[in-house]
């Protein structure tokens, strides 16, 4: 193991909707790092020691559901509000009264909507590889169907409940692998091959995955190391954040079409379907993200992004929080 993984401190933190787990680094300004699907907490492990060393309080957190975080049984129990209150309460748990948050993918909209919600304590939000669109619009399972076409969007293959976890669960270290390799730039599909974001009528979504490499970023270790935590938990709970999604729809009906105002940073891959199906949420950023500090893609990067290109991000965050910090 890596010297920045022995550095990290590991604890559960009591919330009012369970425990959650985290991974922390560092004293200073308090910065919350959420990963996205199918992570954990790891997927910061380039970041934390780098934001430790720049002084801030690094803390990754095991989102609900998933790693050593509690695991309620009740699809519901895994709304967009019930995470936010999660973020709030372990930035209160921490003892501090203000925080960054910085997420990924998954992370990059929990984050999104927690600083939305909770402007008087979240004073700046990162978003890395899924740019922010306020809530609103058509039904996104509605939305999802039509993406399908004559296949069906991976999304929508998501909802039902059992369905997908029988594809992954037999075999989750391998899926795992063939789902991180087929979002990353050195191992994703090309223009002429069956897109994995889609499955055929019947098929899986694994029948599309790249096989026999590992993307460059990713180690055996850190394949065991993610493949582990889900062998132990089981993939419902990363998956009931999908199952959730037209309930979000409701839930935050009254700030359909609100701006975030504090002050944002977001970092995408070029080669990302996030950033390339959402050109036009990046494009409506200066009427979205109002407070916005600067906006970057990086060129022939795909969607693990903190993790297939560690030095560019950090160099990206560290500079963007040194920012507020002289604000």
């Amino acid at each position: 193991m890596s010297q920045e993984v022995r550095e990290v401190t590991h604890r559960a933190v009591s919330v009012p909707g369970g425990r959650i787990h985290i991974a922390e680094q560092g004293r200073g300004p308090l910065v919350l790092l959420v990963h996205g699907f199918p992570e954990s907490w790891y997927s910061w492990r380039l970041q934390l020691p780098v934001l430790a060393e720049a002084g801030y309080h690094a803390v990754a957190l095991d989102v609900r559901g998933y790693g050593r975080s509690s695991k309620p049984a009740a699809t519901e129990d895994y709304r967009m509000l019930a995470l936010v209150e999660d973020n709030v309460a372990l930035m209160h748990a921490l003892g501090e009264e203000r925080a960054v948050i910085i997420g990924h993918d998954w992370g990059s909209n929990i984050a999104a909507i927690t600083t939305l919600l909770h402007p008087e304590v979240f004073r700046a939000v990162g978003l890395l590889s899924v740019p922010y669109a306020p809530p609103g619009g058509p039904r996104p399972t509605d939305i999802f169907a039509r993406m399908g076409g004559e296949e069906e969007f991976y999304v929508s293959y998501f909802q039902e409940p059992g369905r997908a976890e029988a594809e992954m669960e037999p075999g989750v270290r391998d899926w795992l692998a063939g789902y991180y390799a087929a979002l990353s730039a050195d191992t994703m599909p090309d223009a002429t091959e069956p897109d994995p974001h889609f499955v055929s009528h019947g098929g899986t979504l694994r029948e599309r995955f790249p096989s026999g490499r590992l993307p460059s970023w990713l180690t055996e270790h850190d394949l065991d190391t993610f493949a582990e935590e889900f062998e132990r938990t089981g993939m419902t709970g990363a998956l009931n954040r999908y199952r959730n999604m037209d309930r979000d729809w409701e839930d935050l009906a009254d700030h359909n079409g609100s701006p975030i105002r504090q002050p944002s940073l977001f970092v995408g891959g070029t080669l990302d379907a996030s950033t390339t199906w959402m050109s036009e949420a990046i494009e409506a950023y200066p009427a979205t993200l109002p407070g916005l500090v600067s906006s970057h893609l990086l060129e022939g990067c795909g969607h693990w992004i903190q993790q297939e290109r560690p030095a560019e991000v950090n160099r990206l965050l560290i500079a963007w929080l040194a920012g507020l910090t002289a604000q």
